[in-house]
């Protein structure tokens, strides 16, 4: 398995994910996690322990509580290998845009003239 497609994986799980996204704004303890995301205790150190060994978090022990905090290399690698893919759906997006400008410049049928209930023998 790739770099990159064990980086999927890993983040594929939802809570790992939240896990990511509450060490975004700071470092905070298995007990904060676990207040936040109403998860078991267990439940939090088996998936702080993987996102740990995948390089994605570290910890560092203050007073009787470990903290963990995001680290953003595995991160990068991710964002690195999307880069053409990101390029790619920018271009169909653009071209998009052009389209519905193009399309705002062509008359809409609101403006033309109805000849729709007009009777047979009078002229549109």
């Amino acid at each position: 398995m790739s770099v990159v497609e064990s980086t999927f994986t890993i983040v594929a799980e939802p809570n790992r994910r939240a896990i990511l996204s509450l060490l975004l704004s700071s470092e905070r303890s298995v007990g904060e996690l676990e207040r936040e995301l109403r998860l078991s205790q267990p439940s939090v150190s088996k998936h702080l322990r993987v996102l740990r060994e995948a390089g994605f978090v570290e910890s560092r022990i203050e007073a009787q509580r470990r903290l963990y905090r995001l680290r953003p290399e595995p991160l990068m690698e991710l964002d690195e290998w999307l880069v053409p893919f990101r390029r790619y759906w920018s271009k169909h997006v653009d071209a998009l845009e052009r389209h519905l400008d193009k399309m705002d410049e062509v008359p809409s049928l609101e403006k033309v003239p109805s000849v729709k209930g007009k009777k047979k023998h009078e002229q549109p």
